[in-house]
């Protein structure tokens, strides 16, 4: 077996074609894929979205994410930046360009939502992550990134149902969640 150093695998994933319908992720030296997300998934994204002024945040969805110092290469399902501070073009966005990061949580991606991409993304300093839950009905704002590595970890958690506004001061703006659905039949979970 040969050693492969982060670098190499995030070279592997530039020229990896997973099946069609399915993603695939650097985190932690672990390739991990995932199938296509469900409708709840995607309607959730597409209200956070449309609430989002474009013309002071630009909202990016699936934009591989460059944690410097870490075997990651995150793929979140949104993320916002601000347009004056992105580049010209390029697939990998470091994470200091990167003003928050939105992950919709599904049955299959619990864990890494929580605990494995909450310390990388405060390893990459990303000032805000915000955790959309539907399976549990709440959205999870973590602000305040410190540490390194695997103990980097977000200082401020804020907890918000389904339903109430969820302020993100990052951005400038409060976030409806009326119109979030939730997935129905799902065995809850014990996170944040």
């Amino acid at each position: 077996m040969t050693a492969v150093d982060e670098r190499g695998l995030a070279n592997y994933l530039d020229t990896f074609e997973p099946p069609e319908g399915v993603k695939a992720e650097l985190l932690r030296g672990v390739i991990v894929m995932m199938a296509s997300p469900d409708l709840v998934h995607n309607l959730i994204v597409t209200h956070t979205l449309r609430q989002i002024p474009m013309d002071r945040w630009y909202p990016i969805q699936t934009q591989d994410v460059d944690i410097v110092g870490e075997e990651s290469v995150p793929i979140p399902d949104l993320l916002l930046a601000a347009p004056d501070v992105l580049p010209a073009s390029g697939h990998l966005l470091p994470s200091q360009l990167v003003t928050m990061v939105v992950e919709v949580v599904s049955k299959s991606s619990v864990h890494q939502d929580y605990v494995v991409k909450r310390s990388i993304y405060a390893a990459g300093k990303v000032p805000a992550y915000l955790i959309l839950d539907p399976i549990m009905e709440q959205c999870v704002l973590l602000t305040r990134p410190e540490g390194d590595g695997e103990d980097a970890n977000y200082l401020t958690q804020q907890i918000t149902k389904f339903g109430d506004p969820v302020s993100l001061d990052v951005l400038g703006i409060e976030l409806a969640t009326s119109d979030f659905g939730t997935l129905p039949n799902v065995r809850p979970h014990r996170y944040p």
